[in-house]
């Protein structure tokens, strides 16, 4: 046998060993995947509740009371909050408070985050005039709150009160989600859910891509009250 015909064999030998190494690979998967079956069959054994929806009743309290927030701008419509008092009843008695003297009436979504959130109800400097500079900066008259963190997570819908950098800083200032955002879990207080007019919140007038901030004319809370 000629050496160009060792030759050959040879190739041949090593494309067929080669084949057969990566059918293996191809049916077991990738060589550096970790085994998932152990996790699977314990996932099978738990059946996880399926999450929350916009618009169902507040699973974690009782319904009501109710926040009802007329919002005019290029969202044009009543947003209803289904208040969580059971969870936060600290926070649920100072909004309240606030919506039934009017002191939220007229106070605009001064920041509006694509995808993330809108807050308001600054009744210090959040009222719609002209000179809305300090808005985000102020609270109400009323003493700050002691936080009320919960296991609610942020879904979309979820109202949450914002704060500063002090966990017991919450005053008067809330935020209503776009859409999930579970890095806020157990650092914000819960409120409440929206249960009503998600759809209007969705048309709330957005904020500058990085920071939020509504410039010109935002969108504002004509009236906010309470009902049972």
């Amino acid at each position: 046998m000629t050496k160009r015909n060792w030759l050959w064999m040879g190739m041949f030998a090593c494309a067929t060993m080669l084949g057969v190494l990566m059918i293996l690979v191809l049916r077991s998967g990738p060589m550096n995947a970790a085994p998932n079956q152990t996790a699977t069959l314990v996932a099978a054994d738990v059946v996880a509740p399926d999450p929350p929806q916009v618009g169902e009743p507040v699973d974690w309290d009782q319904p009501g009371p109710y926040l009802q927030i007329v919002v005019a701008g290029e969202a044009n419509g009543t947003i209803t909050i289904d208040l969580a008092e059971t969870v936060a009843p600290g926070h649920v008695a100072q909004i309240t408070a606030l919506a039934e003297s009017g002191a939220y009436n007229g106070v605009v979504f001064h920041r509006v985050l694509e995808g993330f959130m809108a807050q308001t109800g600054d009744v210090r400097f959040g009222r719609i005039g002209p000179d809305m500079g300090s808005a985000g900066m102020g609270g109400s008259d009323r003493a700050d709150l002691k936080a009320e963190f919960s296991d609610v997570p942020f879904d979309r819908g979820i109202v949450g009160m914002a704060r500063s950098q002090k966990p017991d800083s919450a005053n008067s200032q809330f935020f209503i989600m776009f859409d999930e955002g579970h890095f806020l879990n157990g650092q914000y207080t819960v409120i409440g859910r929206v249960t009503g007019g998600m759809d209007i919140v969705d048309k709330i007038k957005l904020g500058a891509p990085k920071s939020g901030a509504v410039a010109e004319t935002p969108d504002v809370m004509q009236s906010v009250s309470i009902s049972q």
